[in-house]
């Protein structure tokens, strides 16, 4: 139940992982149920048509449908819909921490998931534990602002014995 989203909606990453209840109405469509769904966004759509643009994943889309005609709502194309936005519900899960393809020693992406309420998470400040090949571990506290910037040098006040 996922979809990407415009920038009102995406807000340049931040709106990431956020909930939105969607429905679309028969006046839209005949085959709208008129049943609100939930759905995350996942990516920014670039190609907007509207002020909010909800690009959504076929599942999503057939889920708004009346029973039988999921096929014909998701070969609608473009349709008015209703929106909100709510807290994001992940019954029975903790938040997981996704490491992305393309991670190697050198470099580490990691992707926030499941978190129930805003759904969507500050960019920090971050805290990071390092430990040396001895076995010692240091925590450098919010050592990367909430404001970093990448390709920049944050220096912290530890350093190994």
């Amino acid at each position: 139940m996922t979809s990407c989203g415009n920038e009102p909606l995406f807000k340049d990453g931040k709106g990431c992982g956020s909930c939105y209840q969607i429905r679309c109405v028969s006046a839209g469509h005949p085959a709208c149920s008129g049943v609100p769904e939930t759905v995350i966004i996942t990516d920014m759509n670039y190609y907007p048509v509207s002020r909010f643009h909800f690009d959504l994943s076929g599942t999503a889309f057939g889920a708004m449908a009346k029973d039988g005609r999921n096929d014909e709502l998701r070969h609608a194309g473009i349709i008015d819909m209703q929106f909100r936005r709510v807290p994001c519900q992940y019954p029975g899960l903790t938040v997981t921490f996704h490491v992305q393809h393309g991670s190697n020693p050198y470099y580490l992406a990691i992707l926030v998931e499941y978190e129930n309420g805003d759904g969507d998470v500050d960019q920090g400040p971050f805290s990071l534990r390092i430990t040396n090949e001895s076995g010692k571990t240091l925590v450098a506290d919010q050592v990367i602002p909430a404001d970093w910037e990448p390709n920049e040098i944050y220096s912290s006040i530890i350093q190994f014995d």
